[in-house]
């Protein structure tokens, strides 16, 4: 009776430390996804906007299993078939790897799009002022196609920090298990789960508002 009573309490200042450090490590994993799959995203969307033979009749459609396929079917069926593979990866590394590819498989459109959104009259114009290829791609197509679709990027980056609570089926104690653990001990869900919705507000509020004010910014 009284191990019942010791595990059925309630909700003290130390849980409020652990939804913090869960919170910590929802952004280290969502960072670290999204910042590496940005790149790879990038680089995707430019083999696809190429045209290239072997990007459109392989990775495009891989793209779109990851685009299309559930995350969390995604993030089960990987951790446990990445042994047989010889991937031996904590919750951490499986959430990291499809997180990555997720976020890249999403960013390839937004990449491709943004080059597209940059007129061929204006390249041209750029490669008769003697820019090469790269110059014209860093200095005319990045600044231009970047900001055309930098709101669908953080859409995509803020889509992603959400979609991360779903690394938790891993047994990976971010802040949606952290929720979890605590609403069984506490039997008060409502509480927790407005704390860890104030976490992830806190987390995302920031990021859109940042991005607001780069994008007046840019339209002055």
């Amino acid at each position: 009776m009284n191990q019942t009573l010791n595990f059925f309490s309630g909700f003290n200042i130390n849980d409020l430390w652990f939804l913090g450090e869960a919170a910590l490590r929802t952004t280290w994993i969502s960072a670290l996804s999204i910042s590496i799959g940005t790149v790879l995203g990038a680089v995707f969307g430019w083999l696809l906007y190429e045209g290239r033979v072997w990007a459109t009749v392989l990775l495009a459609p891989v793209l779109d299993v990851f685009r299309s396929v559930p995350l969390i079917i995604q993030l089960v069926l990987f951790y446990n078939f990445a042994p047989i593979a010889g991937l031996n990866l904590d919750p951490f590394g499986s959430g990291v790897v499809i997180l990555t590819i997720y976020t890249a498989a999403l960013v390839a459109s937004v990449a491709r799009g943004g080059i597209e959104a940059v007129g061929q009259p204006m390249r041209r114009a750029a490669r008769s002022l003697g820019m090469s290829y790269w110059q014209d791609m860093r200095y005319v197509v990045l600044p231009i196609g970047g900001r055309a679709v930098f709101p669908a990027w953080v859409g995509v980056a803020l889509g992603v920090m959400k979609d991360s609570a779903l690394v938790s089926v891993l047994g990976y104690v971010e802040l949606l298990k952290a929720s979890q653990i605590l609403i069984t001990r506490t039997q008060d869900p409502f509480l927790i789960l407005s704390i860890a919705g104030a976490f992830y507000f806190a987390l995302s509020f920031p990021i859109s508002r940042y991005a607001a004010k780069l994008e007046k910014r840019w339209a002055q």
